[in-house]
């Protein structure tokens, strides 16, 4: 990839794009998985409701509940827990495809080796902040299977920022010849 000046801010700026694009295709292989998973479930009966819904929101909900009941002093409504998942995980994969864009703008570019990696970074950053706050258990808690899946969206999330950002940085557009 031809290398070019970029301001750290541009960098971030374009990084946050990319940010985009990675948590796009995070979420889009995460919504497969889902799928293939409801179709191979059994039918099961409706919860009659007198389990608190908190306790089984996912991870993105529950960080953003507290941080709004600690900071703000308001209770968060059920109703709220898919508006805060779908918040808090597209503004911190948005977020930290700055990361990636400063980083990415200080090394000689390798997006296909840097992106994997900043994936499993990400990964790994996601158990080192969310099992403090028992948000998560340890890794070696859960299942291979489990943690196997959770990589794979990792992976997908960092490939795409990698990947977001190479055709970002290019100005989006390639001759015939490049392909």
């Amino acid at each position: 990839m031809e290398r070019r000046n970029v301001t750290p801010v541009g960098a971030v700026a374009c990084g946050i794009a990319a940010g985009v694009v990675g948590t796009a295709c995070m979420t889009a292989v995460q919504e497969v998985m889902a799928r293939r998973r409801r179709a191979r479930a059994p039918v099961h009966a409706v919860e009659d409701g007198r389990e608190d819904p908190w306790k089984s929101a996912p991870a993105p909900a529950q960080l953003a509940k507290r941080v709004i009941e600690g900071v703000m002093q308001r209770e968060v409504p059920v109703e709220r827990i898919s508006l805060l998942t779908n918040a808090v995980h597209w503004g911190y994969g948005t977020a930290l495809g700055g990361v990636y864009g400063l980083v990415e703008s200080s090394v000689r570019p390798q997006p296909a080796v840097h992106g994997p990696v900043f994936g499993l970074g990400v990964w790994a950053w996601s158990y080192a902040t969310l099992v403090p706050v028992g948000l998560y258990e340890p890794p070696w808690h859960y299942k291979a299977s489990s943690i196997a899946k959770d990589v794979s969206y990792h992976l997908a999330y960092g490939s795409g920022v990698a990947a977001g950002y190479a055709l970002l940085r290019r100005g989006g557009r390639r001759r015939a010849a490049d392909w």
